[in-house]
Order: structure tokens, then sequence, then C-alpha cells
């Protein structure tokens, strides 16, 4: 809501004012008493009304000043003004700022403001951006909320550690080569308890205030990883696999369909294999491994000896191979029962699942031939 929509709302920091007013209204009736003796007291009246009317004037002109001056409003119009507060700022310095830049028009009366309502000591640190039509009042109110800028960063389910660099380097300003080195920091992950950043970097939308740094942003992701997976561990996971291993699992998962449907489905392929110490086959592993592709996967990329190339190792990689949505990972945590142990893209957005070899090479067949009719 803008500060104009609100002006008929009494916020209690403006009380103190009101209190001004009534005192002035006091002083006037204590004025016009003492008056009242005086006159009674001395002959010199004329004289006496005449001091007692200049002070009147120099009251309510001080006043009427101080009241102007702080709803006075300065019309920036599209223009953005930004304001950095630094950590350890003085009001001082940032009134003397919002005056060069145009946003208010008395640093006196911003000053005289903010220490009677106490905001110059409690100023948070950040960048403020000012537009359309400011005030005293506004200003000091944008301060006492701590309203600063807050940059929004999607992070997608499925994106990989790279990608998520790529993306927090674009939103928070910072260089790609600088994310990546805070992400693949060895005394970072032995800080935190990870064996790997990838597929910890949990897919939410984030509000981080500018000036965010990228190790700040990097742990608060974590953050979110375990605040919302702390919960759904089982006391005994499938197959006897480690927290760590669920991860890597759920991402392969994440990568391989998009419906919720199937992810169930799919993890069952997956701990199957597992369980009959089959590999894995998983083609986004040997994708990761080949730092990604914007191509379509070929045969040879399967013969590509990598840490990731699920077609020539058996287990699961040795991370995961992106950051997997909660729904991934609880469909790692609780495959669906099934004898599955192949599937197939339909080219309708689904898989089609197979127990044997040969149904899985028939199901190819058949896809490929009704893609061919298409």
């Amino acid at each position: 809501m803008s500060d104009r929509a609100d002006h008929t709302k009494v916020r209690w920091w403006e009380y103190p004012w009101y209190l001004l007013v009534s005192t002035f209204l006091l002083l006037v009736g204590l004025l016009q008493f003492a008056v009242s003796l005086l006159v009674r007291a001395s002959g010199s009246m004329k004289r006496i009304k005449i001091y007692l009317i200049g002070l009147l004037v120099i009251v309510a002109a001080t006043i009427a000043w101080a009241g102007y001056s702080y709803y006075h409003q300065v019309d920036l119009g599209d223009r953005v003004v930004p304001i950095i507060i630094e950590s350890g700022a003085s009001f001082e310095s940032v009134a003397n700022e919002l005056l060069v830049a145009g946003v208010v028009e008395s640093r006196l009366t911003m000053k005289l403001a903010a220490r009677w309502l106490g905001i110059d000591r409690k100023l948070t640190p950040g960048r403020y951006d000012f537009t359309g039509e400011n005030s005293c009042r506004s200003v000091l109110k944008k301060f006492r909320e701590a309203d600063f800028v807050r940059i929004k960063v999607t992070v997608p389910e499925g994106a990989t550690l790279w990608q998520v660099a790529a993306i927090l380097a674009e939103k928070l300003d910072h260089d790609s080569t600088e994310v990546m080195s805070v992400v693949k920091d060895t005394i970072s992950l032995k800080k935190m308890g990870l064996p790997s950043f990838e597929g910890y970097l949990f897919p939410e939308t984030y509000f981080f205030p500018w000036g965010t740094r990228a190790e700040d942003a990097v742990e608060e992701m974590v953050a979110m990883h375990r605040s919302m997976t702390d919960s759904i561990w089982p006391e005994h996971l499938p197959i006897d696999l480690s927290r760590d291993e669920i991860i890597r699992l759920a991402s392969i998962i994440e990568a391989e369909t998009g419906l919720d449907s199937e992810r169930v489905i799919v993890a069952s392929v997956y701990t199957n294999r597992l369980r009959a110490n089959m590999k894995l086959d998983a083609d986004p592993t040997v994708v990761y491994g080949l730092g990604g592709l914007d191509r379509p996967l070929y045969r040879k990329d399967l013969e590509r000896d990598t840490p990731y190339n699920t077609y020539l190792k058996k287990g699961l990689p040795p991370t995961a191979i992106n950051s997997p949505g909660l729904a991934s990972i609880k469909a790692a945590l609780s495959p669906r029962e099934t004898d599955y142990l192949y599937f197939v893209a339909d080219n309708k957005g689904g898989h089609r699942f197979s127990r044997t070899n040969a149904e899985h090479n028939r199901a190819r067949r058949e896809i490929q031939a009704a893609q061919g009719n298409d």
C-alpha cells in the first residue's frame, strides 16, 4: 500500500507530533491566563501583549514549519533513487545523502524527527529504493519497518550446481566463478557437515536482501533443505541406503520425470535395479558427468568414462546430479512396490514401464513406430 493511501490512518509513532500540537495549545491557554494575571499586576498591558503575541507567532511559525517539512512530499516521478545504508552508518550521513539525492527537502527535519522517534539509533543496513512521492514521514516509516530491497531468487527443481551458481550470480550481482568457488569450498562443506553442495541447495523461491554474499545465500539454501526434510526421514531407509544416497537417488528421479504420479514408479525401477545389483543405466547421470548437454544424448556419450556414467559403473553416482524437490525425495524414501526394471519416454510427457528387457525393447519399437506415423 502506498503512503498516500494510508494518510487517514494514525500510526503510533505519529502521536508525538499530535502531542506537540496539544502542548502548544496548552501553552496558549497558559499564556492567556498569565496575561490576565499580569494585567492585574501591571499597567503596561500594551508592552506585555506585544511580547506575548511575538512569542506566539514564533512558536506557531516553528510548529507550522515542522509540520510542513515533515509531511511535505517530493515527487521523484519514475526515477528510482537507491540509498545504501552500511552497517554502522550515522543517520546524519544518511540524511545528507537523502537531501543531496532530492528525496527530501529538509535534512534538519529528518534528523530531529528521527531522533524524536528513536529511528536514528535503529537503522537496519541495506539498500532502500525511493521513487514516486516521498516525505520525511514516509522515509522514516521505510527505515523504521526495515523496508529494504529484497532480491527474488527462484531456484527450480532439478537445477544443477552450476545452474544454481549462475542464477545466484545473475540475481545477486556476483561473478559466477566466485559463486562456484563457494559451492566447491571444502571448508564450508565440512563446517555444514555435507558431502557435497549438489543436492542440498533446496529448490525454492528466496528473497535475499540486496548485497547478500554468495556464501550467505548458499547457507540459507542448505538451511532450507534441512528444515524441509528433517521431519520426513523414517527410522529405516529403503534397501539400507544412507541419507545422502537417498538424495542422490532423488536427484535422478527429479531428472527423469516431471510427473508427480510417476515419481514413485521411477523410484521403484531404480531401487529394484539396486537390489538386483544391476547398473542403473540412467541417462541424466551421463549428461551430468559430461558437464551438461545442449543436444540429445548420443550412443557414443554412453561410452564416455566419467564417475557419473551409470551405464559403465554400478550403483549410485558419487554425488547428486541436481537439486531434487521434496516430492522426489519422498518418492525415493517410499518407492512403489513393482517388478519394473525398465522405462522409456512415451513422447507424451510420460513413460512406459517394463519388467523385462524384451518388454522394454517392444515398448521402444511401438513408441518409435507411433512417432513415425505422426
